[in-house]
Parts: structure tokens; C-alpha cells; sequence
């Protein structure tokens, strides 16, 4: 599979789980110069910034180690520039990643949401 039919699967699959986890889904693929955000939602009265990572092998490690503090810096500034767009969304911010596993054969073997990354 290629990897942009990867991600893009994997973004469905966090929407649902974040849904079922009531979380209100308020965008997706924010682009800025400071970077990517993969999912904007809003938990309760917290704005969150979700980062999904999907992977068919741990030949590079588990999908959260993929999560490195450069990509977390880039988060939190794409996210502070999110937050001046929308200055009536929550002040409380905090970034969540989801994770998901596939097996070999492609079937979804762990998904989870990891909280507050920064935290």
C-alpha cells in the first residue's frame, strides 16, 4: 500500500475512534508553513491537535516513536497559528496522537489514542 493510501486510511480510522471517544472532529490536513496537522478536534473544553501514526511493521519501530520533538515543535506552532485563526475555540490546547498497528495480512491489529504528548 502505497504511503499516502496509508495515511489516509489511518486518518479514517482516527476519526472514528475519536468520535467514538467524543471527541468533536473540527478539521483535517490543516496545512501552514510551520507545518502539518494531521487532525483538529475539540475534547470537552480543550482544543486538540491530533497526530495520526500507521504502520504494517515495527521493522522501524512502533508508529509513536515515529512522533520525534521536531515534529511535535512543528505541531505545537501549526497548532498556536490554528489557535489566531479561531481565537473562539477553547484556550485550553494539548496535542494527542493516534496510533494504529496493521497486521501483515492488513487487517487492524491495535489502535489507541496516546494523551497529551507534551504533558
Amino acid at each position: 500500500m502505497k504511503n499516502q493510501n496509508l495515511g489516509k486510511l489511518g486518518e479514517n480510522l482516527a476519526v472514528k475512534l475519536l468520535q467514538k471517544n467524543n471527541y468533536k472532529v473540527l478539521e483535517r490536513n490543516f496545512h501552514t508553513r510551520f507545518g502539518e496537522i494531521d487532525i483538529i478536534a475539540q475534547e470537552a473544553d480543550t482544543l486538540v491537535f491530533v497526530e495520526v501514526k500507521t504502520r504494517f511493521s515495527h521493522k522501524f519501530g512502533p508508529p509513536e516513536e515515529a512522533i520525534t520533538y521536531w515534529k511535535i515543535k512543528h505541531i505545537i506552532k501549526a497548532g498556536q497559528y490554528y489557535k489566531i485563526l479561531h481565537p473562539k475555540l477553547p484556550e485550553a490546547l494539548r496535542i494527542d496522537a493516534v496510533t494504529i498497528d496493521f497486521s501483515p495480512a492488513g487487517e487492524v491489529g491495535e489502535i489507541k489514542i496516546i494523551k497529551n504528548l507534551t504533558g
